[in-house]
């Protein structure tokens, strides 16, 4: 067994930090962003904060994530079509909410820093993608769903329509996007 280097993190100063990076994405947006500023609103050293975080993207996504996943459970009633609706609607009414906008501003900062396009697709695409997942292979294993589904492809079809109006064409997103979304995908993929 290898021992780990160094001190472990101080879950206090940790939990400041991530506080700092958050209040201050909500206040002044990704961009207006430093090290500098967030040490100073958690106050704690630049250094402290790259001891734990290799840049600005990372720490920023950490403390956007801490807050965030609270509002996204993972559902699981026994019925894959009701966690499907249910974890698409929380999703759409997070990105709709002030907190979730955010999103755009980080997705958008992140094509043109490759650093900050890996760190949130590593640490808010891939684990919505992998919840989402997660529902739809027991919804298989139910017999709920087709075997042999293309899993990713249907991700793809539930969350895609999502983003693209978040991200490209600014048409609204109320309560009846996901149910309407829905209904007609899953009438090709259902058993029954």
């Amino acid at each position: 067994m290898t021992a780990k280097r160094g001190r472990p993190r101080n879950m206090e100063t940790q939990n400041a930090i991530l506080t700092a990076s958050y209040e201050l994405l909500l206040e002044v947006g990704f961009g207006a962003i430093t090290i500098e500023k967030i040490a100073e609103r958690a106050q704690v050293s630049k250094a402290t904060i790259y001891k734990w975080w290799p840049n600005k993207g990372a720490v920023i996504m950490d403390g956007y994530m801490s807050a965030a996943t609270a509002r996204l459970p993972v559902p699981d009633t026994g019925s894959v079509f009701e966690d499907i609706r249910i974890h698409a609607s929380n999703l759409v009414r997070f990105l709709t909410s002030r907190e979730g906008k955010v999103i755009t501003q980080i997705i958008g900062e992140g094509q043109s820093d490759p650093g900050l396009a890996d760190e949130y697709r590593t640490r808010y695409i891939q684990p919505r993608r992998r919840e989402a997942w997660g529902i739809l292979e027991k919804g298989v294993e139910r017999g709920e769903l087709k075997k042999g589904l293309d899993i990713g492809l249907y991700i793809d079809l539930i969350y895609g329509p999502v983003f693209y109006r978040m991200l490209v064409t600014g048409e609204p997103m109320d309560d009846m996007i996901v149910p309407e979304l829905l209904n007609a995908l899953f009438g090709g993929i259902k058993l029954n």
